[in-house]
């Protein structure tokens, strides 16, 4: 599924791709669905030129339909993706090492139907998210097994007090100095 947006690093591969469900494009869809009514009714009861509405109803389906199918999520075992844009791309990169928290989320309906979206908190950015997905929560549980949000701290025990002494100590030696 993945086309030539997707540039790879050398030995770098794809753990998981998709697209939003289609099912996204349906508020597109039903604003179609008013216009072309209201070009029909106002054809019937006001003046034959409101049929001009029929011909652009079709736009916001057709305009929902390629947002959905033009955006893309990849994870790879580095990196997570996402693609989207219908006139323009908008392609945006988060490597794993700088994923700090995910969450997923499912509302009654996605819960009933395994679907929802995934939260992606970054270090230093932006937050990220795929949604309207299948399968939410597995995707967040891959993200995490990949490296993202679970790294563990460095160092023991020991070694964070020791330097919780020193810092205690040049703490206390800036405060005896002159002001």
């Amino acid at each position: 599924m993945t086309d030539e947006w997707l540039r790879l690093e050398a030995g770098e591969t794809v753990e998981w791709e998709t697209r939003p469900r289609l099912v996204r494009a349906a508020p597109g869809v039903l604003v179609g669905l008013a216009v072309a009514a209201a070009g029909i009714a106002g054809a019937v009861l006001v003046d034959q030129l409101a049929a001009v509405l029929v011909v652009l109803a079709p736009l916001p389906a057709v305009y929902a339909y390629l947002r959905v199918v033009n955006t893309r999520y990849v994870l790879t075992d580095r990196a997570l993706y996402r693609k989207r844009g219908v006139v323009g791309i908008d392609l945006r990169t988060v490597e794993l090492s700088r994923v700090q928290n995910t969450r997923s989320t499912q509302g009654v309906l996605g819960a009933a139907f395994g679907h929802g979206s995934v939260e992606i908190e970054v270090a230093g950015g932006r937050d990220l998210r795929f949604a309207d997905i299948y399968d939410p929560n597995e995707v967040r549980r891959h993200i995490e097994e990949l490296g993202g949000g679970t790294e563990a701290i460095p160092g023991t025990t020991d070694q964070w007090r020791a330097v919780l002494e020193e810092l205690r100590a040049i703490r206390q030696s800036l405060d005896r100095q002159p002001k």
